[in-house]
């Protein structure tokens, strides 16, 4: 079977729409809390409400939709997405807001999983990893075109066009796939216990808990990227909006580099990679704050933490290659649990102490999710050792 881009590349624009949804409020945080009247970490909760319902409900919305026809499936995630865009631009009030930004996070776990497994299905096995970072690079694309061209435009309007920007976003994305997608792939629905059995497996547990605290230590910080740097770097809002076009256009490249890393060896990607949780909570805190610095403090972090939910799909699923969009639900979800945890986090730190100590959160979770890549060797050498005893007394 040739390797067939077109359905992975459909799948990444709705990546892109989606994404633009999430994170594109990252930059707008400041703006957001001086027109609600808000701290910045009670704005954060449109962030982490959405992430929260993503991480409690994604593996039985999967489980739920997983014989439904795929493109039907990705088309009413994406309008759902479109309209929640369109209210917030509105600007209702906050607590309409936060319902109207988490009514789609019910269903962006189960798109995620079908344009994954559309794109896998549509090449062979050895193709699998790098179909799935097609998929999983409209989060970078997200991260250097439409994240930062929302920002620029709240920067110079007021922070509803944002929200338009991503609307657009949506609607492109809509017209994509009805044109392209190819209708009627209805995939065989698995029994929920077939799928659910991966969850007693102790490497793809502690794969599950790696993602976790991964997430977690990214989000600890750049759920607060634009109060952050405005704050401790004294940078403007326009200033902001370039970073972060430069955080994507290197996570663009560290993205396709990922995939390009992992088709050699998993384990070793995903463990380079970590080291960026650790080294860019060291740099943030102690380097000055000169413009070239922070610029290149910038390009470093992008660099480190853009494949993070590649190199989490692909180390979770390698320890439950049978169960595929299950697993990328699982992923998705407790990766979305981890943005929970690393905004509250990151939330409370602020609310105590100071916005320049969240970094030190980021080095905690990164260290523990070190730790979980390093149980999960230990254990899979043990069992490797063990097939090969019991093999050769067999013999």
């Amino acid at each position: 079977m040739k390797l067939n881009k077109k359905i992975a590349y459909v799948g990444c624009l709705g990546m892109i729409g989606i994404i633009t949804t999430e994170f594109g409020i990252i930059g707008i945080l400041p703006q957001i809390a001086v027109y609600y009247e808000i701290t910045i970490d009670k704005a954060a909760y449109l962030l982490s409400a959405f992430a929260l319902v993503i991480a409690l409900t994604g593996p039985f919305m999967t489980l739920l939709f997983s014989g439904f026809d795929r493109k039907k499936i990705m088309l009413t995630t994406i309008f759902i997405f479109l309209l929640s865009t369109v209210v917030s631009a509105f600007s209702p009030p906050f607590w309409l807001l936060m319902i109207v930004r988490m009514l789609p996070a019910f269903l962006q776990p189960v798109y995620i999983a079908t344009a994954i497994a559309a794109a896998v299905a549509s090449g062979e096995k050895s193709q699998e990893n790098q179909l799935m970072g097609i998929v999983l690079g409209g989060i970078a694309l997200a991260m250097v075109t439409t994240v930062p061209f929302a920002t620029y435009l709240a920067s110079i309007f007021t922070w509803q066009i944002s929200f338009f920007v991503q609307a657009l976003v949506s609607v492109l994305a809509l017209f994509t796939i009805f044109r392209i997608m190819p209708g009627g792939e209805i995939p065989e629905k698995k029994t929920y216990g077939s799928q659910v059995k991966i969850l007693k497996d102790k490497s793809f547990v502690l794969s599950t808990a790696m993602n976790f605290f991964m997430i977690a230590s990214w989000f600890s910080t750049y759920s607060y990227f634009a109060d952050y740097l405005i704050k401790t770097r004294e940078v403007d809002m326009a200033a902001i909006s370039y970073l972060l076009l430069l955080f994507g256009v290197v996570g663009v490249f560290s993205n396709w580099l990922s995939g390009k890393m992992l088709t050699r060896s998993i384990t070793k990607t995903v463990a380079f990679f970590l080291l960026g949780t650790v080294i860019i909570p060291v740099i943030l805190i102690y380097s000055a704050d000169s413009v070239w610095i922070t610029i290149l403090v910038v390009a470093l972090w992008g660099f480190f933490y853009a494949p993070c939910f590649l190199n989490a799909s692909a180390y979770m699923i390698s320890a439950a290659p049978k169960s595929l969009e299950f697993a990328n639900s699982l992923a998705t979800s407790f990766g979305n649990l981890g943005v929970f945890l690393g905004t509250a986090v990151g939330g409370w730190i602020i609310s105590q102490s100071t916005i320049s100590n969240i970094p030190w959160a980021g080095m905690g979770f990164g260290m523990i999710s070190l730790l979980m890549v390093a149980f999960r060797s230990i254990l899979e050498n043990r069992n490797k050792k063990t097939v090969l005893i019991n093999t050769g007394s067999n013999l």
